[in-house]
């Protein structure tokens, strides 16, 4: 019932700007931890960006401290990852995830998360 959609990826070029959005539907609480993670193809997934909402405090992997901002609008229940300065090493698939309750900080790792949406694409050229 519960799903995470994502919405906002497409490709830009080096130095622009994207703002993803994940909408969360069949879920009448708030998740207590959500994040932002991405895999390239043959990579690792990786986690970006995580938030745990109640509290509001926020965790990035170093490649994008002072790049992206991770942050939340209760009103429309959805989940925003505002990137700029974007490099071509951003190119990913990116998704959002969500656990009801409260993971080990700075909670960037996947595994600990158990609601995913289906991803979507970031690209940047040089």
């Amino acid at each position: 019932q519960v799903q995470l959609v994502e919405s906002g990826g497409g490709s830009v070029q080096a130095g622009g700007s994207l703002t993803l959005s994940c909408a969360v539907y069949g879920y009448s609480y708030s998740f207590y931890s959500m994040g932002w993670f991405r895999q390239a193809p043959g990579k690792e997934r990786e986690g970006v960006a995580a938030i745990y909402t109640g509290a509001g405090s926020t965790y990035y992997t170093d490649s994008v401290k002072g790049r992206f901002t991770i942050s939340q609008d209760n009103a429309k229940n959805t989940l925003y990852l505002q990137m700029n300065s974007l490099k071509p090493e951003d190119t990913a698939m990116y998704y959002c995830a969500a656990h009801w309750g409260w993971v080990r900080a700075p909670a960037l790792t996947a595994a600990d998360y158990n609601f995913w949406g289906q991803g979507t694409q970031v690209t940047v050229s040089s």
